[in-house]
C-alpha cells in the first residue's frame, strides 16, 4: 500500500493536480492532512478530493478530524497516539494511529487501531534534528503487532528497496510527492520498486 499524506503548502504545481496525478500514478490511500484549516474548509477540501479520485479505488482518509471523516463518508480517520489515548474515538471505517515506540504500537493494536504509521524511519526534514528510528524499529513492530505496520519518514526511491525487506504492509510519503513537479512520474516509480519486490504487495 502506498499512501500519500497531504501538505498543500508543500505542493509545487495546483493541490489537486497532485492529487489526481498521484492517483494516477497508482497511489492507494490519502491521508488528508491540512491541520491548519477550519472544519468547514476542511470538508470543501475532502469533497474535491473525492470527486478527483471517484473513479479510482483509492481510500480517503481524514487526519484527527472525526467530524469530517465522518460527513464525507471517508473510509477512515488517521489520528495521533495521543488523540487515541484521551479521546477514545469511535469511527465507522479505519482507523489509523501514529506511532513512535513499540510500547505504543502495541497499545494502539489493543485500543482499536487497524493500521499503524510508524516514523519516522529514516532522515527527514520534516523532523529535523529528531533521529530516525531505523529500519530494525520497522522489523521490531512486525514481530509484536499483527495490523499492518505503513512506515513513513524520509522515504524515498533509493532506500525503499531497503525498506520492504522488512516485511513492512505499506510506505508513506509526504514531501517527496508533494513537492515533485511530476507527481504521477515519481508515485509511479515508487509503485514500480514496489512491485518488483512484492508482485502481490497491494492486496
Amino acid at each position: 500500500m502506498l499512501y500519500l499524506v497531504t501538505n498543500r503548502k508543500l505542493a509545487k504545481i495546483n493541490f489537486y493536480q497532485v492529487i489526481e496525478e498521484a492517483v494516477a500514478g497508482g497511489v492507494d490511500a490519502i491521508i488528508l492532512r491540512e491541520k491548519d484549516l477550519s472544519t468547514q474548509a476542511l470538508k470543501k477540501m475532502a469533497m474535491k478530493i473525492k470527486e478527483c479520485i471517484q473513479k479510482h479505488p483509492v481510500k480517503l482518509m481524514v487526519n484527527s478530524n472525526l467530524q469530517v471523516a465522518r460527513e464525507i463518508e471517508g473510509a477512515g480517520c488517521h489520528i495521533p497516539f495521543s488523540f487515541m489515548l484521551k479521546e477514545k474515538p469511535a469511527f465507522n471505517g479505519l482507523l489509523g494511529v501514529s506511532v513512535h515506540s513499540l510500547e505504543e504500537a502495541v497499545i494502539a493494536e489493543k485500543n482499536g487501531a487497524n493500521y499503524l504509521l510508524a516514523g519516522h524511519v529514516f532522515e527527514t526534514r520534516c523532523k529535523e534534528g529528531m533521529k530516525p528510528r531505523g529500519i530494525q524499529w520497522i522489523q521490531s513492530l512486525k514481530e509484536e503487532v499483527n495490523i499492518p505496520v505503513i512506515a513513513i519518514g524520509g522515504i524515498h526511491q533509493q532506500n525503499l528497496p531497503h525498506l520492504l525487506e522488512t516485511g513492512v504492509d505499506g510506505i508513506a510519503v509526504m514531501s517527496l510527492i508533494m513537492e515533485a513537479e511530476n507527481p504521477y512520474r515519481v508515485t509511479k516509480q515508487l509503485k514500480e520498486i514496489m512491485s518488483k519486490k512484492f508482485p502481490t504487495f497491494n492486496l
